[in-house]
C-alpha cells in the first residue's frame, strides 16, 4: 500500500509519508541509498498517521501479539502494540537477549546471521503480525516468520513501514500476507 488521496490526516487532507522519509546516498557504503526513518519519528502529526495507518493495516489480522524485528522494529511494532492493546515481543540479533532463548540461523546475500527470541514469548496458537521498519531482500523477515512458527504462533501477516519493490523481498516470505505504507520502486 502506498500513500493515496484516500489516505487522509486527521484534519481531512492527504499526507504523503515520503516526504517524512529522508533519502541518504552512500550509507552505510557506497552505493547504497539508505532510507531515513528518523525524520519521520520526529514529525509528531506523520509519525501519528504513520502509526494509524499501520494500525488498519494490522487490525483485520486479529493479532493476539506483535513482535518487532531488532532494532527499528521495535520502534514500530511497541508502540503500535500500545495503541491496539497488544503485548510485544521482541525478535534479536545472537546473544542479546537474557533467559532461555530459542532461534534461527538463516542465510543472507554475504553469509548468515542468527534470530532469537525468548523462548516463553510465544505459546501455541498466538497469532503474532511482525513488524519492521524496511523489507528489503526479506532474509531477515522469513526468518522471524519460521522462528515464530517454529514455536507454535500462527503469522497471519507483517507490515512494514517502507518496501524496496525492486528487491522483491516479499517473495520470501511464502505466501504470508505482507503491505508496507510506502514503496520505492528504485
Amino acid at each position: 500500500m502506498t500513500d493515496s488521496p484516500a489516505d487522509m490526516s486527521a484534519a481531512g487532507t492527504a499526507m504523503n509519508l515520503k516526504d517524512h522519509i529522508r533519502g541518504i546516498p552512500d550509507f552505510p557504503k557506497p552505493g547504497i541509498l539508505f532510507y531515513d526513518i528518523s525524520t519521520l519519528l520526529r514529525h509528531g502529526p506523520a509519525w501519528k498517521e504513520a502509526m494509524r495507518r499501520l494500525a488498519e493495516i494490522v487490525r483485520p489480522h486479529r493479532p493476539t501479539l506483535l513482535a518487532g524485528i531488532e532494532s527499528r522494529g521495535f520502534l514500530v511494532a511497541a508502540p503500535l502494540a500500545l495503541e491496539l492493546g497488544l503485548g510485544f515481543v521482541m525478535l534479536r540479533k545472537r546473544g542479546k537477549l537474557p533467559g532461555a532463548i530459542i532461534g534461527l540461523n538463516y542465510a543472507l546475500e554475504y553469509g548468515t546471521d542468527r534470530i532469537e527470541m525468548q523462548a516463553d514469548a510465544v505459546k501455541p496458537g498466538d497469532r503474532v503480525v511482525i513488524l519492521d521498519d524496511l523489507l528489503a531482500t526479506g532474509g531477515t523477515l522469513a526468518a522471524s516468520i519460521a522462528l515464530l512458527r517454529q514455536a507454535g504462533a500462527e503469522v497471519p501477516g507483517a507490515a512494514a513501514l517502507i518496501e524496496l519493490t525492486f528487491l522483491k523481498g516479499r517473495e520470501r516470505l511464502g505466501g504470508t500476507a505482507f503491505d508496507a505504507l510506502i514503496a520505492y520502486d528504485d
